[in-house]
């Protein structure tokens, strides 16, 4: 889903928002294991005010669930779904 931002504060409260939905389980290898993916593409728009050029740019940060090797992460059922 995109969404438009103005400022730090827009940013800060929709990356809150996805971690409220994140899948959370523990397993033997890792107390807060992640198990869902989370991608922020991020695009920034520019424009020098003096001369009236703009820039473009965008950026992925990908947060991949959890990579434990899964014989021994002691995870059972429902913890192994991606």
């Amino acid at each position: 889903r995109e969404c438009e931002v103005q400022g730090l504060d827009d940013v800060v409260g929709l990356l809150k928002k996805g971690e409220a939905n994140r899948s959370v389980g523990q397993t033997d290898m890792n107390e807060h294991s992640s198990r869902s993916h989370m991608v922020l593409t991020v695009f920034v728009k520019a424009k020098n005010l003096d001369t009236g050029i703009q820039a473009f740019g965008k950026m992925h940060l990908i947060d991949l669930a959890g990579s434990e090797r899964v014989g021994r992460s002691g995870a059972e059922g429902t913890s192994l779904r991606f």
